[in-house]
């Protein structure tokens, strides 16, 4: 049997690279070599591609978070010719490959650049396309459209950078409005990088000063009392799937953020399947699924929802490349859904692929006009 060739891209130019990296090896780790030739990638800061020896070190192997540097690997580049599916080194020599699996987070990555590179180029690639993943990366967009899909959002202000600088008192007015506290997030952004809850008035500032050191636009949303964090893993294409639903349980954090998800190992627990009344679970699957549909979601994704008593279920976002290192939800939600991780990366691969070749039949030209 023919091995399939499988570029996995990671790393990248955005504050998730090193989450990206450790993401990227428990998908190569996943991968059967019987079934594919693995591809290793690692992008650097500066946005410059390595073809890698192997996967990207652990931290648990190395004392230190990964990242990629330059000199890890040959230099290469992603031919221009569309349908090639080939990788071209600084010599000039060509290396094909069948399929991309992009581990990328945040930025350059998930937010449908390299997409729509890999559109242009011609490759199958896992996850989201061009459209999908643009709006997955905007919390703003994403939340308007769910909105119109008649799905619940918790009530929030987008505060663009410059009117933080020209209006801070409006600003403030808002937060005020939505009640404290407040959180305040980078509206491009994932992994809970920059996220800060505002307690009072006197802490806006420094979180909306944080916030803005990743992205132009931020969020103020509204901090919900007695929440419970909920997520949902989707998989598919045209006929997408929910898996059963499990909780985030914070253990010693004030809320599930970035140092309770990566550097506190005991930072959280993960309740799997989720203590909830049968038709919550019910209505927390088929939310996730509208959610995937609502933003021209293809491959995969995982959907948040907050839970509380009083107010009911929201859907907090959705993570069109969610995290898939060892402790992450999404390929522990599908493992206890009957889909074991080695098998889910296989799928992930075929989905790409379909898709890639349901699309080759598009006709370039447009309808003559008959005389």
């Amino acid at each position: 049997m023919t091995k399939r060739r499988v570029a996995v891209l990671f790393g990248g130019r955005s504050a998730e690279h090193e989450i990206s990296c450790i993401s990227a090896r428990s998908v190569i780790d996943a991968l059967d070599p019987s079934r594919n030739e693995i591809v290793p990638i690692g992008i650097t800061k500066e946005g410059r591609w390595h073809l890698l020896p192997g996967p990207p070190a652990l931290p648990s192997e190395t004392g230190r978070m990964p990242e990629i540097e330059e000199g890890a690997g040959a230099v290469v580049e992603l031919a221009s010719e569309a349908g090639s599916g080939e990788l071209v080194a600084a010599d000039g020599t060509r290396e094909a490959i069948d399929v991309v699996f992009p581990v990328l987070h945040g930025p350059f990555g998930e937010d449908g650049a390299v997409q729509g590179m890999l559109e242009l180029a011609g490759v199958p690639y896992v996850g989201a396309g061009v459209l999908g993943s643009a709006v997955g990366m905007d919390k703003d967009v994403q939340k308007r459209l769910f909105r119109d899909a008649g799905l619940p959002v918790v009530p929030f202000h987008v505060v663009r950078e410059h009117e933080w600088q020209e209006d801070p008192e409006g600003v403030a007015a808002e937060a005020e409005a939505l009640g404290y506290p407040v959180f305040a997030k980078p509206a491009t952004l994932g992994s809970s990088v920059g996220v800060v809850k505002v307690h009072g008035p006197d802490e806006l500032e420094a979180a909306l000063v944080e916030a803005f050191r990743y992205a132009r636009k931020a969020l103020l949303e509204e901090g919900l009392e007695g929440v419970r964090e909920i997520e949902c893993a989707v998989l598919g294409n045209d006929d997408p799937v929910a898996s059963i639903a499990g909780e985030i349980v914070p253990t010693g954090h004030e809320f599930y953020d970035y140092e309770a998800k990566y550097l506190d190992e005991h930072g959280a627990r993960l309740a799997i399947p989720a203590e909830l009344a049968p038709e919550v679970r019910e209505e927390v699957q088929r939310m996730a699924v509208a959610a995937f549909r609502a933003i021209e979601c293809a491959g995969m994704a995982r959907v948040d929802f907050f839970l509380t008593g009083q107010a009911g279920l929201f859907v907090n976002e959705i993570n069109t490349i969610p995290g898939f290192t060892s402790i992450s939800m999404y390929p522990k939600l599908w493992e206890a859904s009957g889909l074991p991780y080695p098998e889910l990366i296989e799928r992930l691969l075929d989905l790409a692929i379909e898709r890639r070749e349901a699309e080759r039949g598009r006709s370039t030209r447009a309808r003559e006009l008959s005389s």
